[in-house]
């Protein structure tokens, strides 16, 4: 089993930054690919990025390239989604999850934190 733990949500003006953190612990020696994932009220939850094991893919919606960055440290085992020049389009409850491949579509993805509310206003 592997807990994840998201921090960092909160309220922005339009045109700010937000960095959201997410924290594994459990069965963290197993290589999972991490990724993030939102989902705003009365939508479904949608892909935003992800990552592999070692950090050198990354894969990001095409809504939030050029602005949002993923990352992870494995030796903390976390992984970070920097957001900038956020709109409030982005405003959702936004979800760290791991898996066994990076990709896309979150039933591909086993475990999931509790998600963290970013909210944007213009």
């Amino acid at each position: 089993q592997v807990q994840l733990v998201e921090s960092g949500g909160g309220l922005v003006q339009a045109g700010g930054s937000l960095r959201l953190s997410c924290a594994a612990s459990g069965r963290t020696e197993v290589a999972f690919a991490m990724g993030w994932f939102r989902q705003a009220p009365g939508k479904e939850r949608e892909f935003v990025a992800t990552i592999s094991w070692t950090g050198t893919g990354t894969y990001y919606a095409d809504s939030v390239k050029g602005r949002f960055t993923i990352s992870r440290d494995n030796a903390k085992n976390t992984v970070a989604l920097q957001m900038n020049s956020l709109k409030p389009e982005d405003t959702a409850v936004y979800y760290c999850s791991a898996g066994r491949l990076a990709t896309v579509m979150s039933r591909d993805y086993d475990y999931w934190g509790q998600g963290t509310q970013v909210t944007v206003s213009s």
